[in-house]
């Protein structure tokens, strides 16, 4: 199971204990209370550094500069495994532009890399969507949310 979405504190006990992922880490106390109480008979956690790349004040995610200290920090943690970073870059109607989002997180990746031990290192990347999959598998997208594609768009 993946967990995308804010993590409350109050919840983590649940997701550390019944998901194989979560992709919206963007804060090192939620990553430490994951850690903390994933069951140790179970596999790491798999988790991904959610960044918020456009800077929108209504989206999670912590900002570009924080990444790499955060990436270290979670690098750190026993039962968590830093797989790469997720993002839901702000949606734009001028295609060279929302490739330029996804470049930009690729990047990130890599320049956060450099500071990470090679079996440390992140090779995941958690973007795109529906509308835009195609963009973000052209920047190196591993992970996509294609629900609009699947069930249509929602009601409402």
């Amino acid at each position: 199971w993946h967990f995308i979405g804010p993590l409350q504190s109050n919840k983590t006990r649940l997701v550390a204990e019944h998901f194989d992922w979560v992709h919206s880490i963007d804060r090192l106390k939620i990553a430490q209370r994951l850690n903390d109480q994933r069951p140790e008979g179970m596999p790491a956690l798999q988790v991904c550094i959610q960044v918020n790349i456009s800077g929108e004040s209504t989206k999670s995610g912590v900002q570009p500069a924080e990444v790499a200290g955060l990436a270290q920090a979670i690098s750190g943690l026993g039962r968590l495994k830093l797989r790469g970073l997720m993002a839901i870059p702000e949606r734009l109607d001028h295609p060279a532009k929302q490739s330029e989002a996804f470049a930009a997180l690729r990047a990130w990746l890599e320049a956060t890399n450099l500071g990470l031990s090679p079996e440390k290192q992140m090779d995941q990347l958690s973007m795109g969507m529906s509308a835009d999959l195609e963009l973000a598998v052209a920047q190196g997208a591993s992970w996509l949310r294609v629900g609009t594609a699947i069930f249509g768009h929602r009601a409402g």
